[in-house]
């Protein structure tokens, strides 16, 4: 009778919920544990980290055996690869991998992450020159043989959010249309976090934009009968997903501080859009930018009761301090329009880029 002998390797794999992360309902940490052997766990130590545009920032990551102290088995070599997590929680964005003495950055993240590597189980990573899109979550996974656990840590950035419609007026932009919009005044589509984070610190809009993610939403902090019904909760109202090609919905654009400086041009006449261009640009300046506007009135507490042209043709003040005759019920960025650039006259909103 012959006997058969079968060598066994038994694992065990379970999934849990990443904790605290309630936008990503759908992310789930997959263990795998070889049975005769400490079980690999990683940890980010915060899983919420705050920057701004231009700093650095350390997503903090590390590795463990369970039940042991030591970072890894020496059997195999250790990967750590950092990704980025996007609303579709399908697809990631390739940010860091090493291995060994290998080490790739990718993309926009080239020559600007490297790992801290403070001790033998920091797989931290360093990102420097934070950029409007670093905003978002990371993914840090540690591999070792057969063996991988993952910790997923947000990056969020101080900012503000405002609404954005072009010249063209109410409900012109298409998904696509809407992020290059938001691009062009200095700023980045928000995410519904921005948002709801902008709800809660006061705004209130009755226009639905387009987010991030492909929804369309809009903030209400004083329910009224043309906003949802006087009757209904204050809350960030959701439309849902729309068409991305055809559908046409205003924006929601974010923005962070800036390296320069923002400032209302003295001149001694008021101004043509072609002749304030010139004017900024004479000035050593260039004409500024929505997104310019808005985070020096939020982040700078820029006060100035002057209308004046801004880069995409519309005219727009600041106002930090409500008084007579200049915002007298809120602070805000006051919209007056978007006047006929070769015969309407108003002043000028410069800014200079620091070196």
């Amino acid at each position: 009778m012959k006997s058969l002998l079968f060598l066994v390797l038994i694992s065990v794999c379970w999934a849990e919920p990443h904790p605290d992360n309630s936008s990503l309902e759908h992310e789930r940490i997959i263990h795998i544990q070889e049975e005769n052997g400490p079980r690999l766990l990683v940890v980010a130590e915060q899983a919420k980290i705050f920057s701004q545009r231009g700093g650095n920032v350390t997503l903090p990551c590390k590795f463990y055996h369970e039940h042991t102290s030591t970072a890894g088995s020496g059997t195999h070599k250790i990967r750590v690869k950092w990704t980025k997590l996007t609303s579709d929680y399908l697809k990631e964005v390739d940010v860091f991998v090493a291995m060994g003495h290998h080490r790739k950055s990718y993309g926009k993240y080239q020559g600007r992450v490297f790992l801290r590597e403070s001790s033998e189980n920091d797989a931290s990573l360093i990102i420097t020159n934070i950029m409007l899109e670093d905003y978002g979550r990371y993914k840090c996974e540690v591999i070792e043989g057969l063996e991988d656990d993952t910790a997923v840590v947000a990056l969020n950035l101080e900012g503000v959010v405002f609404p954005y419609s072009p010249r063209l007026g109410r409900y012109n932009l298409n998904f696509h249309e809407a992020q290059q919009a938001c691009l062009d005044q200095d700023s980045i589509i928000a995410s519904f976090d921005q948002l709801y984070e902008a709800w809660r610190s006061g705004l209130d809009w009755c226009n639905a934009g387009w987010l991030s993610d492909g929804s369309v939403q809009y903030p209400i902090t004083k329910p009224r009968e043309p906003c949802g019904g006087k009757n209904t909760v204050p809350g960030v109202r959701n439309y849902g997903f729309w068409d991305k090609e055809k559908s046409r919905y205003d924006v929601f654009c974010f923005t962070s501080n800036f390296n320069g400086r923002f400032y209302y041009l003295i001149h001694p006449t008021k101004l043509t859009y072609d002749e304030a261009v010139q004017a900024c640009l004479k000035d050593g300046a260039q004409i500024a930018k929505v997104g310019q506007i808005f985070a020096a009135w939020k982040l700078l507490g820029y006060d100035r009761c002057d209308a004046g042209w801004l880069a995409d043709g519309s005219v727009r003040y600041p106002i930090s301090r409500p008084r007579k005759r200049c915002s007298p019920n809120e602070a805000a960025v006051r919209f007056v329009g978007f006047p006929d650039k070769k015969h309407k006259l108003y002043g000028v909103y410069c800014f200079r880029a620091y070196n």
